[in-house]
């Protein structure tokens, strides 16, 4: 087993370790197949995403049988396993998708590793080529473990019925304890196949994975004090919160401390938006207070964070100035990329709790931290450099606006998914998330095409909830066919297609630091060279491509329409709804810290370097 990972809190129903205790053991005759049907149910499994093939094919006429799990047929593998990781971010359960050997296998490598990046419990069920084929080659035959070994928390090769149940109720044990992650499944055909006995809860042991949730009390203790001698300090959140269903516990200790708050991309909606103490996101594309905030910090106390490029930059000059409290249920993070003067192994959730506890006793002490200096430079800082965007002179439609009124105009409780690129960073940046599971987005692989089946996976798991996808023209292409799933399995999700007829992101840095010279970035072009069809010729045609897909389709353009295109989008709710939005080409994402250059060069705009006034702040 891999020491990689180690989990998510929030686990559906399962075997402990030993096995069953009071529970009596049900035995039925069945095969290797039914087996496998009859774990998904016992373990919780509602919904998997996938398609059937060759060595998978026993498995799916149980699963027709089955009334306690529903299969949603996607049309391209990808699109399953990112289905199944927009399933488990929006539920907090353990996403299903499902795939055939070979190519059926090899396509769910790209969401494995996504998920494997952002930490998001999935387990993925692979079938193999009969057992005695192994290793010969044999058609549709792909080493699946060996290929995703290095992007999984662990993977499975079984090759006898009798050891589906236990291996079913290992993988969902491990993907959803610890730090949450991708565990595969690998079934070869003969297994599926054979005559096998059935009892439930399986025994199972692990003896190499025992994920340490509580913290110890002496670092705790530490962290305590370091943050009440502290006078710039900063809690840095990430997507650990949202994991561990930490967010209640932040709030407490954020309001406690006085402290400000800064949240990942991974972690939007651990700490409300519009809360007075939250200072932003940071990053590369971050708030300008976000970054400087990190960049002047006496002490950081990172919270379920890895310390991740995008925000560090040059990680040699990140935070010059401050101590690190560095909390984590993965002790691999912990000093990995940034030394920690307090190091906490725990789970977030318990690793708040004690140090609200640890805290309110220097209170009680008299030990209270002084930050009001460090709110001054903040709060001036927040008013000088806020978020913002220029409309277009031309009348066009502005990308920020449009996302922007999506996010103002939608229902209560909407979830969001992006793509990536500049759409995504947008809708970080300027839809206010103020509670956790409402924002679904590829962070560490950066996966283009993750936003409609992400999107369709969490509309699955939250029926009733409006869900909105955040896509780029050219997100968008890469996984649009998942739309016809929808549209075939009453998932009514929304997409707002972001259309700039480029690859946005790329083409800001072409604009910035390649003279505006647009290799291969422009997507309306034949041969990539922006010299192709433009203005009135579409290809594709965004409207009619979603018509066939059996979506109602819209097109918007003007400024004039927007909120009446948004109104009538939200209002449809028995059908996909995708709205084609055409906006402004040379829209950028700002602020930002160029690759490679240290936090401290953050421009708030083009060729607008903020002013922190260096001597008196630090």
């Amino acid at each position: 087993m891999t020491d990689q990972a180690t989990g998510a809190h929030h686990p559906q129903p399962r075997a402990r370790n030993g096995g069953p205790s009071s529970a009596s053991v049900s035995v039925e005759h069945v095969t290797g197949a039914q087996s496998l049907i009859r774990s998904l149910e016992e373990v919780g499994a509602d919904t998997v995403f996938g398609i059937p093939g060759g060595a998978i094919l026993p498995a799916y006429d149980p699963m027709m049988d089955s009334t306690r799990v529903r299969h949603i047929l996607v049309r391209h593998e990808q699109g399953a396993g990112h289905a199944a990781e927009g399933y488990a971010q929006a539920t907090g359960k353990v996403g299903v998708c499902m795939a055939t050997s070979g190519p059926g296998a090899t396509n769910l490598v790209t969401p494995i590793a996504d998920a494997h990046m952002d930490s998001v419990p999935i387990v993925a069920i692979t079938g193999q080529v009969a057992s005695a084929a192994i290793g010969t080659d044999a058609f549709q035959e792909a080493d699946i473990c060996g290929i995703t070994m290095p992007i999984t928390k662990h993977n499975f090769l079984v090759t006898k019925a009798e050891d589906i149940p236990r291996t079913i109720a290992e993988a969902f044990h491990i993907a959803s304890t610890g730090r949450p992650g991708p565990v595969l499944v690998d079934i070869a055909k003969d297994a599926l196949q054979a005559r096998t006995t059935f009892s439930w809860p399986p025994s199972h042991d692990l003896p190499g994975y025992r994920p340490v949730t509580k913290p110890h009390a002496k670092q705790i203790r530490e962290a305590a004090k370091l943050i009440t001698q502290a006078s710039r300090p900063v809690l840095y959140v990430g997507g650990g919160v949202l994991k561990a269903g930490a967010t209640a516990e932040l709030k407490v200790l954020a309001e406690l401390t006085g402290a400000p708050v800064t949240t990942t991309l991974m972690a939007l909606g651990a700490f409300p938006d519009s809360h007075p103490l939250h200072v932003g996101m940071p990053g590369m594309h971050g708030a300008v207070t976000a970054v400087t905030a990190l960049q002047k910090a006496d002490l950081i106390v990172a919270l379920g964070a890895r310390f991740d490029d995008r925000v560090t930059g040059k990680l040699e000059s990140f935070a010059p100035h401050a101590k690190i409290v560095h909390a984590d249920i993965d002790p691999a993070e912990i000093g990995k990329n940034r030394v920690a003067d307090v190091p906490i192994v725990g789970d977030a959730r318990e690793v708040l709790a004690d140090l609200v506890q640890a805290v309110q006793a220097e209170h009680t002490e008299g030990h209270v931290g002084d930050y009001s200096a460090w709110w001054n430079d903040l709060n001036r800082w927040r008013e000088t450099y806020p978020l913002g965007y220029d409309q277009p002179g031309d009348g066009t439609l502005s990308p920020q606006q449009v996302i922007q009124r999506i996010g103002q105009l939608a229902p209560e409780d909407t979830i969001f998914a992006a793509g990536v690129g500049q759409h995504q960073m947008w809708a970080a940046h300027f839809i206010e998330y103020e509670k956790p599971s409402t924002w679904l987005n590829s962070g560490g692989a950066g996966t283009m095409g993750y936003a409609v089946p992400a999107a369709m996976g969490a509309k699955a798991g939250q029926p009733d909830r409006t869900v909105w996808a955040i896509d780029g023209d050219g997100c968008f292409q890469m996984t649009n066919q998942e739309l016809t799933t929808c549209a075939l399995n009453n998932i009514p999700i929304k997409v707002a297609i972001i259309n700039n007829g480029a690859l946005g992101m790329v083409r800001q840095w072409q604009t910035l630091f390649y003279n505006q010279r647009y290799s291969n970035t422009v997507l309306h072009a034949g041969d990539g060279s922006g010299s192709g069809p433009t203005g009135g010729t579409r290809v594709p045609d965004f409207v009619k491509l979603a018509e066939a897909m059996g979506c109602v389709a819209m097109r918007c353009e003007s400024p004039d329409e927007l909120d009446a295109v948004i109104a009538k989008a939200n209002a449809v709710n028995d059908r996909p709804v995708v709205i084609d939005f055409i906006v402004h080409e040379d829209a950028q994402v700002w602020p930002m810290v160029a690759a490679g250059t240290s936090n401290d060069e953050v421009m708030a705009a083009r060729d607008v370097r903020p002013d922190f006034g260096d001597s008196a702040d630090d």
